[in-house]
């Protein structure tokens, strides 16, 4: 029987779903890891995101955080903060690192969705007597609501796949049967684990698509946006990669 045909078994087994360990329960360990990093992460880097791309203040900053955060080695950040905040704290050391892992896609997102608004727009808003908090939230928010989304897919994928690590230091979730099977040579537990996860991403992406294709204004077509200040600063089209999901833009 093939690995794949093993993995399938595990997978439909009946006891794989009842008691403490079960798929159930670590998927809804997972799931709880996943929403509380990316839940911090949003209310850290959105607000951040718009403030700088209204204002235009820290632009560099955020260009060089958002690229140097890439190259950061999950594994070794969480098991960092675990040594330095302690055993004990180990749960607020794996969210800890989830969190700056899960910034800088979502603040880049936020920033480049402001940025690529043209400035007719913005100046537009301005002769019509708005003020610049009615600019922010009437005119600006709406139309970087999918680059904003485009940040939140690719935050969601890297912490799904993060929060496997989080088993290492003894805290459950998918990654535990992955981390219990390999040193028993239990590969359809190790594989059929592997399939839920990659499922799980999926899902998630696939959801985060459909509220991209909705957040898009009336009429607009999200990414077409001149990008006016962008030409002028010259970074934000790196920032909407950085940012971007497997689908960032939408189609008309």
């Amino acid at each position: 029987m093939s690995l794949l045909a093993q993995a399938w078994q595990w997978l439909i087994d009946a006891q794989q779903y009842s008691g403490d360990g079960s798929i159930p329960i670590r998927l809804l360990e997972h799931l709880c890891f996943t929403f509380a990093a990316l839940g911090l992460a949003t209310l850290i880097a959105i607000p951040l995101g718009y403030f700088i791309g209204h204002t235009g203040r820290g632009a560099l900053w955020v260009v060089g955080i958002t690229g140097a955060a890439r190259a950061l080695p999950s594994f070794g950040l969480m098991l960092l903060l675990v040594l330095v905040l302690g055993v004990s704290a180990r749960l607020w050391a794996a969210i800890l690192a989830l969190v700056i892992l899960a910034i800088p896609p979502v603040i880049a997102g936020a920033y480049a969705g402001i940025q690529q608004i043209p400035r007719a727009t913005i100046d537009a808003a301005r002769a019509q007597g708005m003020t610049e908090w009615q600019i922010l939230f009437h005119v600006e928010v709406p139309l970087s609501m999918p680059l904003v989304f485009g940040g939140l897919r690719g935050a969601t994928l890297q912490v799904v796949a993060t929060v496997t690590l989080v088993a290492y230091v003894g805290l459950g979730g998918l990654g535990y049967e992955i981390i219990q099977g390999i040193p028993l040579r239990r590969f359809d537990q190790t594989i059929g684990t592997a399939i839920v996860i990659v499922a799980l991403a999926l899902v998630l992406d696939a959801l985060l698509a459909f509220a991209t294709k909705l957040s898009v204004p009336k009429g607009v077509s999200a990414g077409r946006l001149a990008d006016v200040r962008a030409k002028d600063a010259g970074y934000p089209g790196v920032l909407r990669e950085l940012s971007a999901g497997p689908e960032t833009m939408v189609s008309p």
